[in-house]
């Protein structure tokens, strides 16, 4: 019997939390619940949580700082938990900016309030596919390109040799960059490939997530060795 995944549901909405978590068990899901935001941080120091599902708007200490928290951000450290647990974040509509926040802090997802049940449910697979084992006949494949090193079977990264941590969107947007060297994709289909459904963001998703990979492996992300513009098109990735 496979491993069964534990996602935690941060929602102050006591009737949103129970049909995401009925519709999370009927998927095959382990679920935890928290109406606030100290209580999820409580519960995800306590144990391993694989997926957080998280509202921004919460009382007392909101979804934003929740992420902040687990990315270890700059002014967070008495609440960070260094971890690359993957945040889909639920967003009420139109709140763009929001959403943009949540990436740039390092959210792999996000849905818009009012959801399908359903929809979050394809969500939650498809990030947590994405942080899967890889398969055996590919566990030995790794990229080294100058003090850049991609291990795709432990999904690791280090620059120098020193480890960086990256969410499972950002591994799969450097890897497809990395062994696709000198193709130019532009935003939609970096969206298509890496995303892998119908996202219903915009190209601002892209730009934040190239962003935030340049300021975690590039020597000087204001002049990038590794993920260049191409301007007009898209981006590529340079082999050094």
């Amino acid at each position: 019997m496979g491993k069964i995944n534990t996602i935690l549901v941060v929602e102050d909405e006591t009737a949103i939390r129970e049909v995401v978590r009925k519709y999370l068990e009927r998927a095959g899901y382990a679920v935890l619940e928290a109406d606030t935001g100290f209580k999820a941080l409580e519960t995800l120091g306590a144990g391993k949580v694989d997926l957080v599902v998280l509202d921004i708007m919460l009382p007392g200490l909101d979804g934003l700082s929740i992420t902040r928290a687990l990315r270890d951000a700059p002014g967070f450290t008495p609440l960070a938990l260094n971890t690359a647990t993957p945040i889909i974040v639920l967003t009420a509509r139109g709140e763009e900016s929001d959403r943009i926040t949540g990436f740039e802090l390092g959210a792999d997802d996000y849905v818009v309030k009012p959801f399908s049940p359903r929809e979050l449910v394809a969500r939650v697979k498809a990030v947590l596919r994405r942080g899967q084992a890889v398969p055996p006949a590919e566990q030995e494949q790794s990229l080294q390109c100058g003090a850049l090193n991609i291990d795709l079977g432990r999904r690791a990264v280090t620059v120098n040799g020193n480890p960086v941590t990256l969410t499972a969107r950002e591994f799969d947007l450097l890897w497809l960059f990395a062994r696709n060297p000198g193709r130019v994709f532009n935003r939609e289909q970096l969206l298509d490939q890496v995303w892998g459904y119908e996202f219903y963001g915009d190209a601002s998703t892209v730009t934040v997530h190239i962003r935030r990979l340049r300021e975690k492996v590039e020597p000087d992300p204001a002049n990038p060795t590794y993920i260049h513009t191409v301007w007009g098109v898209g981006y590529k990735f340079e082999m050094v």
